[in-house]
């Protein structure tokens, strides 16, 4: 074969393969640009969590205070008794001095945070954990409210935001260095055409790799990667016996359940309490809620950072934790104590978990915009709003470009040859995305053997005949 028969034949084969998955760029964007709209407005204001909680909560936070402060275990008590027949879960040192004590409480699988003024022990204000402004917004972020069908088509819809993240790049990318106009800065004189076309690919070249980087470090939290995860974990004897990030819903209720001890139970039942402030009647005190007064100055003697909880024994006789719930995970530190004494028994830090821990750790913490302070956040921002572009873009190259009476695809041609490049980008996708895996089979099993078939819907798919 001639030099130019290979250089021709090269050219019809890279013409098949942009074809192709310019098709493939064009079907993910279809279905996961919903979800990326959704996403990145969600997460946009997830980033703010630490100052909008500040700002709910503060009514609670100047409190006027005069008189002698109650004591941590009249606290606990006054907490416990405004939820009847609850457990104390954890007891958080307040933000400041004149701020109401958080006491969180469990009844069952629900957890409810009471707000108890620290002089009074008056109950200022009850809210399930669960209907948290920004709880519930992060499980519609993460679930759609939906449990585990919600995870699993939000996993869906992030691994095809990769594909679509990947084959925009491949499509985008200059053949030609020289040519960086359209792909680095967009051309304004060129006509509304081109200006949504560069405005598009623009976009794309800029924020991918933040945006890859939200897609991946957001996986760690979805049900159905979370456990796969988990199972490559124990294949590859790196497993812990409690990860700082929880992967499904039924491990956050088990771990709520583990911490609801008869023996920290409030003693009595008021039917007909609202929870409006009020001043707790006396209650004998259990003894099982003696070792806040204990606790709570050792806490405040640790330097943890703030919120610290103290979080009673899961069993009898077992050691107290006291724990950074920092939104910087990073900062986060572990203390065993001996409740009888208040000694520490042991304490762990970040840096001292397993690499692979501490990897999914910073990359969670990045995720939601806490590890570097503001900058993370802005950083954060910014990857969403170019998301919302370039999603928003892609629509209007749609609609300006499509036909009328189809959808719109970019039409067919030959099929590519299988090259080991290809064949091993798409082979690490299916490893590392499951989900995506089994719905390519689907997809492609429905398009042959079906859709194909179906003459009026092979028309406006824009499918090859079967």
């Amino acid at each position: 074969m001639s030099s130019h028969a290979v250089q021709a034949n090269a050219a019809e084969q890279d013409r098949r393969l942009y074809r192709a998955i310019w098709r493939w760029h064009f079907y993910a964007g279809l279905f996961s640009i919903p979800f990326i709209l959704w996403l990145s407005c969600t997460g946009a204001v997830y980033l703010f969590r630490p100052q909008i909680e500040h700002w709910l909560d503060r009514p609670y936070d100047h409190l006027h205070l005069s008189g002698e402060r109650s004591s941590p275990e009249q606290i606990a008590l006054a907490a416990a008794a405004a939820m009847p027949r609850s457990s104390v879960h954890f007891y958080e040192l307040p933000p400041r001095s004149d701020a109401a004590v958080r006491v969180v409480v469990g009844l069952g699988t629900e957890e409810y945070r009471v707000y108890v003024h620290p002089v009074s022990r008056a109950v200022l204000h009850v809210v399930n954990e669960d209907k948290r402004p920004m709880t519930l917004l992060a499980h519609l972020h993460g679930q759609l409210l939906a449990g585990r069908w919600g995870s699993s088509l939000i996993e869906l819809a992030a691994s095809w935001a990769v594909v679509l993240l990947l084959t925009g790049l491949y499509l985008w990318w200059p053949r030609q260095t020289e040519k960086l106009a359209g792909v680095l800065w967009v051309r304004r004189s060129k006509g509304r055409r081109i200006f949504w076309r560069d405005l598009h690919a623009v976009t794309g070249v800029w924020i991918s790799a933040f945006a890859l980087f939200l897609i991946l470090t957001g996986l760690p939290w979805a049900d159905g990667w979370g456990a796969y995860f988990k199972q490559w974990r124990a294949v590859t004897h790196t497993a812990v016996s409690k990860q700082d990030w929880s992967t499904s819903r039924a491990e956050v209720l088990a771990d709520r359940n583990a911490l609801n001890k008869p023996g920290l139970q409030s003693p009595g039942a008021m039917p007909d309490m609202d929870h409006s402030p009020y001043i707790m009647p006396a209650i004998a005190s259990p003894l099982a809620y003696k070792p806040y007064d204990r606790l709570v100055p050792v806490a405040a003697s640790l330097g943890l950072a703030a919120p610290v909880e103290i979080v009673p024994a899961t069993q009898t006789g077992g050691a107290w934790t006291i724990r950074s719930n920092a939104p910087n995970r990073t900062l986060r530190d572990v203390v065993q104590v001996d409740p009888h004494t208040g000694a520490v028994v042991s304490r762990k830090n970040f840096s001292q978990g397993m690499m692979l821990d501490r990897l999914v750790g910073v990359g969670i913490t990045t995720h939601e915009g806490q590890l570097f302070g503001w900058v993370n956040q802005l950083l954060g921002l910014t990857a969403a709003m170019g998301l919302n572009l370039l999603s928003v873009s892609a629509v209007v190259l749609w609609w300006r470009r499509r036909h009328r009476g189809v959808l719109g695809a970019p039409v067919p041609t030959a099929k590519p040859r299988w090259t080991a490049p290809l064949l091993a980008a798409v082979l690490a996708l299916a490893l590392y995305f499951p989900e995506m895996a089994y719905s390519l089979a689907f997809v492609f099993l429905l398009e042959r053997f079906v859709l194909s078939r179906i003459a009026p819907v092979r028309d406006w798919l824009g499918l090859v005949p079967a």
